[in-house]
């Protein structure tokens, strides 16, 4: 018999935000590490999307905005919009921008020669059509999402070669901005801030070590995704990055919902169940989902441990 306290009412009341009390919860937390660690100012990467722009607006609500620095950072798979967006929402909210383009860095590195694509389109479709594809088709032909496989290491999987050389060409991405974001940080004595969220962090969708892992402080990774859009409405960013569709815009055509595999609006409720500590069977009845996708969930938090800890001997 199912417990009456698992209802689809109690989780979406769980999910709920008070914005003004946490807004302002938020903005004093930021203050007290810039004052705590002695530093001038707070400096993060602006991608375009909902996540850094919250981070931003809680940032110049509480250093100010002269106080804070957004670093853009695109390369050669960055999408113009994006890169446009995150100009204008800093320009509207007063708050110092720093354009750095990447793809001379990656290219002394030899990132772009590991995409096997190079030289699209073929036939008249876009890269992007075609990388959407192929992920399609792994996730058909495999029953797996590339990411979801990419969690932990490839020995004897099948594509493993293909799904490193992958890993490499994107993660390599977050880890050059990290080093942007705490080069200026030291140079200008200012506080690292990071965009990461709880759906993202709880299931391993972030580089480790990378500029949505490694930071000084970071004010959003206790709210879900969804719990981030209705704060962002609060705060009054742009509907235009509050509804896009939100993209860590480091391989071309790939989405987030893409990569997951699975949309926020449920992700976010089969997380919150998990934490409650439901079974597997109770959320899929009351979600209405499949078992299965649940138990994909669930092994993404559980694979996905090792990013959220550094192992050291017993």
């Amino acid at each position: 018999m199912m417990n009456f306290d698992c209802s689809l009412s109690q989780l979406t009341s769980s999910m709920r935000i008070e914005p003004e009390p946490l807004s302002q919860h938020l903005e004093n937390f930021i203050k007290e590490y810039v004052d705590k660690l002695e530093r001038d100012g707070v400096v993060l990467g602006l991608s375009g999307g909902i996540d850094s722009a919250v981070v931003a607006a809680l940032c110049a609500r509480a250093v100010g905005a002269g106080n804070t620095l957004a670093l853009i950072m695109p390369d050669r798979d960055s999408k113009k919009e994006h890169v446009k967006d995150a100009l204008d929402f800093a320009r509207s909210m007063g708050i110092e921008t720093k354009l750095i383009d990447i793809t001379p860095h990656l290219s002394q590195l030899g990132t772009y020669e590991l995409f096997v694509l190079e030289g699209l389109p073929i036939g008249g479709e876009s890269r992007e059509t075609i990388i959407k594809r192929a992920y399609d088709l792994y996730r058909m032909v495999r029953g797996d999402t590339p990411f979801s496989a990419s969690i932990v290491g490839f020995r004897d999987k099948e594509f493993g070669p293909y799904l490193g050389r992958a890993n490499a060409y994107y993660r390599v991405k977050h880890r050059l901005r990290m080093v942007l974001l705490y080069l200026h940080a030291e140079l200008e004595n200012r506080l690292v801030v990071g965009a990461a969220n709880k759906t993202e962090y709880r299931i391993g969708f972030f580089v480790k070590h990378g500029c949505d892992d490694a930071a000084d402080i970071m004010p959003i990774i206790g709210l879900y995704k969804t719990q981030v859009r209705e704060l962002a409405r609060f705060l009054g960013i742009p509907s235009r990055i509050i509804d896009k569709a939100p993209s860590p815009d480091v391989i071309p055509g790939i989405v987030d919902e893409d990569a997951i595999g699975v949309p926020y609006e449920e992700l976010d409720l089969i997380l919150l169940a998990l934490e409650k500590g439901w079974g597997s069977d109770t959320i899929a009845t009351v979600l209405n989902v499949e078992r299965g996708k649940v138990e994909y969930v669930r092994s993404l938090v559980q694979r996905s441990e090792h990013m959220r800890h550094l192992y050291t001997p017993r």
